[in-house]
């Protein structure tokens, strides 16, 4: 590219064009050599080139922010064999929740289109009422078992569960106790559910002489109630 000075583009007259005290106009248009500038003498491509410079000048201060704002963290979203579809929002720390565990959580349940179906947190005073569930197909829905496993205490969770993997059968957890919570979840147990899950704590499971599952030795504790879980959701296609 053709470089050049800015002072050959526009040549300005040395002489002035007004006239001083005691001077006529008619005196300083005689006395003037020089012609004004104009357009006519200048090359189109210089002055092409003049003009686009003038945005990139004048905008340094936009374009020294724009180089600072960083992009925005995506989201991955990872597809088990199952058809789950889960997406980790806050990692969490210490031990792992397996198979077999006995896990305390927080969650909220939505249509897959967002409508609110339940919550063990309160949306207006923040309250919770955490559920335990060991992590076995015979008490949890196996896509929210497939959920939790692998997360770590104070580990947030967000999954489409399609209805193969959940409520099969009204036995399963988690199962609201009141009646109007527990017919509305039940009354769209044959579409996909979207899970928003935080895990609070992490024991052991132990049973009893009938087999009951005892809700006793916790070996993790990370309590973050305060903390109101997401009101997405967002797209898992």
């Amino acid at each position: 590219m053709d470089t050049f000075q800015w002072h050959t583009i526009i040549n300005v007259p040395k002489t002035h064009c007004f006239p001083r005290p005691g001077e006529t106009k008619n005196y300083v248009v005689q006395k003037s050599t020089g012609r004004l500038p104009t357009s006519k003498g200048i090359p189109r491509r210089l002055l092409l080139h003049s003009f686009g410079f003038l945005p990139i000048l004048s905008n340094v201060p936009l374009i020294a922010k724009a180089a600072e704002i960083k992009e925005p963290e995506v989201i991955r979203t990872q597809k088990l064999d199952s058809g789950v579809r889960i997406q980790d929002i806050i990692d969490g720390e210490g031990k792992e929740a397996r198979e077999g565990d006995l896990v305390e959580i927080n969650y909220v349940c939505r249509r897959s289109n967002g409508y609110f179906v339940h919550s063990t947190v309160d949306q207006f005073s923040g309250e919770s009422s955490p559920v335990k569930l060991p992590l076995n197909e015979k008490e949890i829905i196996k896509g929210l078992k497939e959920v939790i496993i692998g997360m770590k205490a104070g580990g947030k969770r967000r999954a489409l569960i399609p209805p193969s993997v959940g409520y099969v059968n009204e036995n399963l957890g988690p199962i609201p106790d009141e009646f109007g919570p527990r017919r509305s979840l039940l009354s769209h147990v044959k579409e996909p559910l979207i899970f928003e899950v935080q895990l609070l704590k992490v024991g052991k499971s132990s049973f009893g002489e009938k087999g009951n599952v005892r809700r006793e030795k916790w070996e993790v504790t990370f309590y973050q109630e305060h903390e109101m879980l997401q009101t997405p959701p967002v797209s898992f296609l």
